[in-house]
């Protein structure tokens, strides 16, 4: 996957969201971004395209942190379940937390996952998947509750991925940022 997780059409929209969930204004947006308040228009509108620093700087603000009371409690249950489970953050694929039966599975101590992507651990079928997100509505406010679909291995000793069912469900957390329950079926 590209280093810039956002698709050319999403930016602006991404931005506008974040502004109004975060109550900033597009004057103090453009401050955040070394622009003018013109250009923060011209991204929302789409009639300007992002440049690539702007994109890079808009991942880290969309990023999923689990800062909030509530995000620290879903952490705590994904690494109480039973299961296999772990969650990431939706746009990066950072490991956010993670299961001891998940953990289990890796040959590499969590503590040096978290916080780093998974994402080149995935398999033809998580990329094709993933590619396929923003067209069936994913990061949309009526997205669909979870995604199922099988997949195969990976052939990584560090992080295994066996073929197996897998199910996705995208979860907000408190800061307007979303991160994903990945489950083994």
């Amino acid at each position: 996957m590209p280093d810039m997780l956002l698709k050319p059409a999403l930016p602006g929209v991404a931005l506008r969201r974040w502004r109004l969930l975060h109550r900033v204004k597009q004057n103090h947006a453009a401050e955040l971004f070394n622009v003018t308040q013109s250009t923060i228009s011209r991204w929302e509108s789409g009639v300007q395209a992002m440049d690539p620093a702007a994109h890079k700087r808009l991942e880290q603000l969309l990023a999923a942190r689990l800062d909030a009371a509530a995000d620290q409690v879903l952490a705590r249950l994904v690494r109480e379940s039973p299961r296999p489970i772990h969650l990431i953050c939706d746009l990066t694929h950072r490991l956010l937390a993670c299961s001891s039966a998940r953990a289990a599975e890796f040959t590499l101590p969590v503590s040096e996952l978290l916080g780093r992507s998974l994402w080149r651990f995935a398999t033809p079928e998580i990329i094709g998947n993933e590619l396929a997100l923003d067209e069936s509505g994913w990061r949309e406010t009526c997205a669909p509750p979870a995604l199922e679909f099988t997949t195969g291995n990976n052939h990584s000793a560090l992080v295994p991925i066996s073929q197996s069912r897998c199910r996705w469900t995208r979860i907000p957390l408190s800061d307007g940022t979303a991160a994903r329950l990945v489950e083994t079926l």
